[in-house]
Formats: C-alpha cells, sequence, structure tokens
C-alpha cells in the first residue's frame, strides 16, 4: 500500500515546514487517498481529534508516528506544539476522526494559527459525508447547498434553528446523531411537511441506507423499522422550487419586471433579493420566465 501511494504521489512537492490537512474515510478505509496515505508516511507527526482512533487507522497503513491530542477542547492550546514543530521545518499532517477537518469536526482554529503564524497550510481532500449526501439527493432544484451540520441539542434554540432551516428555500445539510434522530424528523414534519429530504444512513459503510421523502412521511416511516434509527445520519433537506415559496411563483413579478426594465438581469435579480428577502436563485429562475415572456 505504501509503495503504491509513493509511486502515485511521490513526484508532487511537500515542503517542510507545513501543515498538512487530510481528509480520512467516513467509514470505508478503501475511500483513502493514495495522496493522503503517502503524506501521512512522510510527516514526521500527526495531529489528531482522538489519538486512539487515528492510532488505529496508522497501523491500517503500516505508519508509526508520534501523535499529538488537537480536539474541540485544547485545539487552541495545542496549536502552539504544532507551530513549534513547524519552526523547526517538520511536517505536520492534522486529522479529524473522520471526514474532512474543520468541517463539522475540529480544525479550524488550528488552520487559523497556523496561517496567522505565516505557515503553509495544503488541503488533501478526500471524503465529506455532506458531498456524498448531496451528491445521491436527486436534488434538480437546489444551486448548492447551506451547510448546516448539528443542530443545537436542545432547548429553545434547537426549536429557533429548526425553524430556521424550514424558513430557508435553499438546500440544506444536516448532520444528526441516533438518539436525537426521531425528534428531528418531528420537527420537520411539523415544520416544513411538503418538503422533500433525503434521510442518508451510515454512509460508506456496510449497512448504507438512502431514502427521499416528503417531511409529513418520515416519523412514519422511521417508527417501521427499529434500525431506521441505528447509525450516523446526514441529512438534505431539498431546496424549494419557486411555485413552492410563499406567494408562488409569480409572488415578486411586479418588482422584478421594474427592475428588468432599467437593470441587467443580474442586477436586477440581486436588488430584488435585497428587497424582498426572497432566495436569490429562485428569483433568477423566475426573472428568466419573464424575460422568455416579454421576448414572445
Amino acid at each position: 500500500m505504501l509503495q503504491a501511494a509513493q509511486a502515485a504521489a511521490g513526484a508532487q512537492q511537500y515542503p517542510a515546514g507545513a501543515l498538512y490537512v487530510v481528509a480520512t474515510p467516513i467509514g470505508n478505509l478503501a475511500d483513502l487517498s493514495l495522496r493522503a496515505i503517502h503524506v501521512l508516511s512522510l510527516v514526521d507527526a500527526v495531529a489528531c481529534e482522538d489519538t486512539r482512533h487515528s492510532a488505529s487507522l496508522l497501523r491500517h497503513l503500516g505508519v508509526d508516528k508520534p501523535l499529538l491530542a488537537v480536539h474541540e477542547h485544547n485545539e487552541r492550546e495545542a496549536a502552539g506544539e504544532v507551530l513549534a514543530r513547524l519552526a523547526r521545518g517538520e511536517r505536520v499532517a492534522y486529522v479529524s476522526d473522520a471526514g474532512t477537518p474543520a468541517v463539522s469536526d475540529p480544525g479550524a482554529a488550528l488552520v487559523a494559527a497556523v496561517t496567522a503564524a505565516g505557515r503553509r497550510c495544503l488541503p488533501l481532500p478526500g471524503a465529506s459525508a455532506a458531498l456524498a449526501a448531496m451528491c445521491v439527493a436527486g436534488d434538480v432544484v437546489g444551486q448548492g447547498f447551506v451547510f448546516v451540520g448539528f443542530l443545537p441539542a436542545k432547548g429553545g434554540e434547537r426549536t429557533q434553528a429548526l425553524e430556521a432551516v424550514a424558513a430557508r428555500a435553499e438546500t440544506q445539510v444536516l448532520f444528526e446523531a441516533p438518539h436525537r434522530i426521531e425528534a428531528l424528523l418531528r420537527g420537520l414534519a411539523e415544520h416544513c411537511p411538503q418538503r422533500r429530504v433525503t434521510v442518508c444512513r451510515e454512509l460508506t459503510k456496510q449497512f448504507e441506507a438512502v431514502d427521499t421523502r416528503f417531511a409529513v412521511e418520515l416519523p412514519g416511516w422511521l417508527a417501521e423499522d427499529a434500525n431506521r434509527s441505528r447509525g450516523e445520519f446526514v441529512l438534505v433537506l431539498h431546496a424549494l422550487a419557486p411555485a413552492d415559496e410563499p406567494g408562488g411563483a409569480d409572488a415578486h413579478d411586479k418588482t422584478l419586471r421594474v427592475l428588468m426594465a432599467e437593470l441587467p438581469l443580474k442586477q436586477a435579480v440581486a436588488l430584488a433579493a435585497e428587497l424582498t428577502g426572497a432566495p436569490r436563485n429562485a428569483l433568477y429562475a423566475r426573472a428568466l420566465v419573464l424575460k422568455a415572456q416579454a421576448g414572445d
């Protein structure tokens, strides 16, 4: 494995005194890139969210490196040791337990500290639960997505966050733990019953499952099979089509027509979004319809 990684990625430049931010598998070890394997074998130390978890990964690769604990509770303090190593010209990798660091995982504070010190941070892309879910959601309306991650665990903050999610028209990606998935699906069914939701469970693992339904159907669907509550969850809340938004597809036609008569299309849409608060993507799609109608 190490020889194959060296052959595939060894010719690239790997500057000393730099932090390498390495994405690791979210479940399937075969998803680790050859370049990531090569870098983990090359660096002088590996900073990690959980030393026990990362030690197991490195053993699987046949790599033995010093491990530095850099997690959500000590990230800013632990950055000092990483910076000291970089100042000595060492290469340091950073990995979180699964997926891409600093995306709902520790890493952002470490990267900020390294960058502020004038040191390089090099990304090694790889597995991402958010992108894995997006590519199987089939959301044909959305353009891009908003990454929400985990909602607050309880109380008024969670309710407010859920209401905000339901009110947004854009595609959104949420993470959820198994002991809270039932409550989240009930909340989505209550706040946006006719919104399509893709529920992904145990992505890339043996019992991976993906199901897309209207939110109102989800609590009953979950209750049908106890296995559906097990594992780690990624949810894609599909974007609202213009016709599904409050007021319907033509709610802002008058504003768009007035602005389009005086401004280029993109400027008209941008200003309409500011004036109405409606999603820019939805307004742009409607503006294209109005432009086509005006040309008939």
